[in-house]
């Protein structure tokens, strides 16, 4: 299912038009999105959390020159599913 096709099905099962669902998927994106970028978990009952994981610097190595290089610290999105949505899918 692309993000278009999820835009459809909330708007048929919720009753709004796509236009109206569309702005509602967004901004649930978007808050998601805002709140992970502050540093904040999102903590969704029976659905999951996403949150936010943070990567230490390190050396690696040049895959083709095999000469160690910097990789610089970061943050990643993490989403651990939630046991409702476990459940769902077995």
């Amino acid at each position: 299912m692309n993000k278009q096709e999820l835009i459809g099905e909330v708007a048929d099962l919720s009753g709004l038009t796509k236009a109206e669902a569309g702005k509602a998927v967004e901004a649930v994106f978007g808050a998601i999105s805002a709140a992970l970028a502050k540093g904040d978990a999102v903590r969704l009952v029976g659905f999951g959390t996403f949150s936010v994981s943070k990567r230490k610097a390190s050396v690696g190595r040049n895959p083709r020159t095999r000469e160690p290089m910097p990789i610089k610290a970061s943050s990643q999105p993490k989403f651990k599913p939630g046991k409702g949505l476990k459940d769902s899918v077995n």
